[in-house]
């Protein structure tokens, strides 16, 4: 399923990548995920796989694709936490910041020189996915903002596909601090530019030849057309076919997932 021609993926010269619902689902891999890779790989076609989920390092997610047979390097994985990091690092170096999230969030924090509250005070409090939230964390995260903390979320998902099906994601922690604090949290990941911007410089390519693959229309197609890219929409995630009728928001390709895809690029020349 397509809106522009498949022989139009011939002038692809590289891909911004989702994750979540669009390489796997939960821990389930989709189908034709090695021979996906195998076809990047062939053209060859420069890739980052850049993901608002904040919860993991990207040595995490190389050991997840490993377990599903990819093999991918750590710069190639950019994620809401590293782009928040690259943020904050830029503007406030060395800043104190109070951190909701896990190992993906802290390390991203860490490894770009900023400083981590453990509560009491902070510059900044940075909110990403956390699947051991709490009510201390959400009450502390509270008073810093209300004490004058600037509110950072690393990206607005409300939900997170699993196998089980949606559950709660990162817009949903933002929604209850946002609630609890009348303060409305900046947003890093996709749909903003941040994310974008940063793909771009570290593939060292340019909007007209780059595509942004995802599953997600508020965030992945519509942050891909806002910087500029071409778009495809695989219908294995978020947004189904219903959700795509009914939205605003058109990609310039849509599959049912990434085997479609590979099979519709393969039978075009190199």
């Amino acid at each position: 399923m397509t809106y522009q021609s498949a022989e139009a993926l011939r002038d692809l010269h590289a891909l911004v990548i989702d994750m979540d619902g669009v390489l796997w689902r939960g821990n389930t891999p989709m189908p034709g995920l090695a021979d996906f890779f195998d076809l990047l790989r062939g053209r060859p076609v420069a890739f980052r796989l850049a993901t608002n989920n904040s919860s993991k390092t990207p040595q995490q997610y190389v050991a997840k694709l490993a377990s599903l047979g990819v093999q991918v390097a750590p710069e190639e994985i950019l994620t809401s936490a590293i782009a928040t990091a690259q943020y904050l690092a830029a503007r406030a170096p060395g800043a104190l910041v109070y951190p909701i999230g896990e190992d993906g969030v802290r390390q991203a924090l860490l490894d770009h020189g900023l400083r981590l509250s453990e509560g009491g005070q902070a510059d900044f409090v940075v909110s990403g996915w956390d699947h051991q939230i709490s009510f201390a964390k959400l009450s502390e995260a509270t008073l810093l903002i209300r004490a004058g903390a600037e509110y950072i979320g690393t990206n607005p998902d409300r939900t997170w596909p699993s196998e089980r099906g949606l559950l709660p994601g990162t817009g949903a922690t933002l929604a209850y601090l946002q609630a609890a604090t009348d303060v409305q949290p900046l947003i890093i990941g996709k749909p903003e530019r941040h994310m974008f911007d940063a793909a771009l410089s570290a593939m060292g390519t340019d909007p007209a030849h780059t595509a942004m693959l995802g599953d997600r229309l508020e965030t992945d197609i519509l942050g891909g057309q806002r910087a500029g890219l071409r778009t495809i929409l695989v219908l294995t995630g978020i947004s189904d076919e219903a959700a795509l009728a009914a939205s605003p928001i058109k990609p310039d390709w849509v599959f049912q997932d990434i085997q479609e895809l590979t099979r519709a690029w393969r039978m075009l020349p190199a």
